[in-house]
This record gives C-alpha cells, structure tokens and sequence, in this order.
C-alpha cells in the first residue's frame, strides 16, 4: 500500500522538476551579444507573462469536458455504471491539466515575444 502512494507522488514531483524553465519562467536563448540591460529586460518579460492567468473558466470547462468524455466512454466500454466516478475524476484532471499546460505554453510565447519585442535574437 505504501508504494502505490508514492507511484502516485513521484510523478508529481517529476513534472514539477521538469518546469523550472517553463512558463514565466522560460529563459529564452539568445543568438548574439546581450546588453547590460538583458537581466532587466528578462525580468519585466517574464514578471509580464507571469501576470497571466493560469487557471481561469477555460480551465474548468476544460476539466467538465475531459470528466463528461472520459465518463461517457467507460460507460460506453464497459457498459456498466461502477467506475464512472473514477473515469469522471480522470477525465476532469486530464481536461483540467491539458489547458494549464496550454496557459504554461503561452507564457513561454510571450517571454519570446517580449525578449524579441526589445531587440534581442531569440532563437529558442
């Protein structure tokens, strides 16, 4: 029993490692010589990006869908009525954890952006 709790935690904590240079976090490469204003620039950017909204009513119709779908689909493949709550809360965190990842996304876009925005070569 103990190992089935950490199954389920490592993966949390993995996912969370892996997003230290993601979203507003994102530390675009730059292609060619920065100034001496390129830690400022950097910091209003992603502060900026960070100002934006992870988690708003997309997010929850998003979690309703994914909870709807994955409910309706058990249902439909097992034809029986005992996992739809557990398929509902699957459905609703894929749903839900789909669109934060798509907001994560557009964050990085904006730091882009905005580096691009004040001269600077992003590549990547």
């Amino acid at each position: 029993m103990p190992y089935r709790k950490f199954s389920l935690i490592l993966p949390a904590i993995l996912i969370a490692g892996a997003c230290t240079n993601t979203g507003a976090n994102y530390q675009p490469i730059i292609d060619g010589p920065v100034g001496p204003n390129y830690n400022v620039d950097l910091q209003q950017c992603q502060q900026l990006a960070a100002s934006q909204a992870s988690v708003d009513g997309t997010t929850a119709g998003n979690a309703a869908i994914g909870a709807v779908g994955a409910a309706a689909v058990t249902g439909i493949v097992q034809d029986s009525s005992d996992n739809l709550g557990r398929a509902a809360v699957a459905g609703a965190l894929v749903g839900a954890g789909a669109d934060v990842i798509n907001k994560n996304q557009n964050k990085e876009v904006l730091v882009r952006n905005c580096m691009r925005g004040r001269g600077y070569n992003v590549v990547g």
